[in-house]
């Protein structure tokens, strides 16, 4: 199947093509027609497989068919964190070049009154975080009245993070006659009970069952005492085939920690997580994908905002209490038919989560052998001064080809098309 097999109009098909993609995922040649088509959409896939575009582009062409010159808010995707959001945007910037629509995003973090400036101009499409959103709502900056799509992105996600009163509260002010999307990396129980409350017989698609991992990820856990895992990792990280590095740290304190010690050992990097601000995490991400810094420290939470081609290995600095975690985490490299490698570090506590994991994806991971040495703990005085420049959290920040500078403070944005209300402006 190609794009053009899908039913998007020749505006949003060039757009895609000039974006670089001639084929379609499964994720998208199962979910873009029927939404096209106005039907509740259940999808249940990994991260990297194209969600995205796969609701994106039929709001989009949606959208627009109906706009005739008037801007109201038609279409909201509500995600969980603000890098996915700032990502979600920009995918809306590139897809809809050929469009009049106008969108904007919005999130916690970073000053509102930019984001309260482009709301009161008007807009098509919003993107939000539901702290953010719930506030500007409750101030009646937002109205949801006239909704016709709306889009729950990483809701399993939404759930771990504690978000599902805050999704209840807004579901609750959107019209009944609506479209949903909904899209998920992982269905459990709370999930569907959620979807069958929002949804009214919606077409399931799925690509990858939950317990999978990619074919292509070589796994391998290496059993070590806790108070040797940095130096491990320094050894890891060390090796030359190591070009971008995403590492998975529990908390963010420990995130932290990780760094100071990489950087005081000569390894360039950066920590993203909740505690960072907007600007610092901008930095990093940018960074991590021009390649100026190859190793990219994070929670799990923040993580689920990176999109980032090219990373050739995930490290479990903490193996994940949580089995389904661990798939999602090294989902993160061997995208599009690459290959990738995947290295977990697993203490004496941390044995039982090894066996969950083990049971859930249905395989025995590889035990590396131990290395015969491991680097020199870093002296003091350089963790130091590493810890002081580590709060820079990244390299100023440095385009990287197309989407590698996120749309930053909710600003809207608009193109130039010459299609639907483009023209009649």
């Amino acid at each position: 199947m190609k794009f053009a097999d899908t039913g998007l109009v020749p505006e949003l098909l060039e757009a895609v093509a000039k974006a670089g993609y001639e084929t379609p995922t499964p994720i998208q040649q199962q979910a873009i027609p029927p939404a096209l088509a106005g039907r509740d959409v259940l999808g249940c896939a990994q991260t990297g497989t194209g969600k995205t575009a796969a609701f994106s582009l039929p709001i989009l062409q949606r959208i627009d068919s109906v706009a005739n010159g008037r801007t109201v808010l038609r279409a909201l995707v509500l995600t969980p964190t603000r890098e996915l959001a700032a990502q979600i945007s920009e995918s809306f910037s590139t897809y809809g070049a050929g469009l009049g629509l106008e969108h904007a995003v919005i999130f916690g973090g970073v000053n509102e009154k930019p984001q309260i400036k482009v709301l009161q101009k008007g807009i098509d499409i919003l993107i939000a975080t539901p702290g953010r959103l719930i506030d500007l709502m409750g101030r009646g900056f937002v109205s949801l009245a006239h909704l016709e799509i709306f889009v729950l992105d990483e809701a399993d996600r939404m759930l771990d993070m504690g978000f599902i009163h805050d999704v209840k509260r807004i579901t609750a002010k959107l019209p009944s006659k609506r479209q949903t999307l909904l899209f998920s990396a992982t269905m459990p129980d709370e999930i569907r009970s959620l979807a069958s409350k929002l949804m009214k017989d919606p077409v399931h698609v799925s690509v990858t069952p939950v317990s999978s991992t990619a074919e292509k990820i070589a796994q391998s856990v290496y059993f070590t005492d806790k108070a040797q895992k940095r130096r491990l990792l320094l050894h890891v990280l060390s090796k030359p085939e190591v070009k971008r590095a995403l590492v998975f740290s529990r908390t963010k304190h420990g995130a932290n920690r990780v760094v100071q010690f990489l950087d005081a050992g000569g390894i360039p990097c950066a920590a993203i997580h909740g505690n960072k601000s907007q600007g610092a995490r901008t930095r990093a991400l940018d960074g991590f994908r021009s390649g100026e810094l190859p190793v990219l420290v994070a929670t799990d939470i923040a993580a689920r905002g990176i999109d980032v081609e090219g990373v050739t290995h995930v490290v479990n600095f903490d193996l994940p209490n949580v089995p389904e975690t661990y798939v999602h985490r090294i989902g993160r490299t061997a995208r599009a038919g690459a290959e990738g490698i995947a290295v977990s570090f697993c203490d004496d506590e941390e044995r039982p989560y090894l066996a969950d994991i083990e049971r859930l994806i249905k395989m025995r991971i590889e035990r590396a052998p131990g290395p015969t040495s491991l680097p020199a703990e870093p002296s003091r005085p350089q963790q130091a001064a590493s810890a002081e420049r580590s709060q820079r959290s990244g390299p100023p920040p440095r385009r990287n080809g197309p989407g590698a500078r996120p749309n930053r403070g909710g600003m809207a944005r608009r193109s130039e098309g010459s299609r639907g209300r483009a023209a009649q402006r």
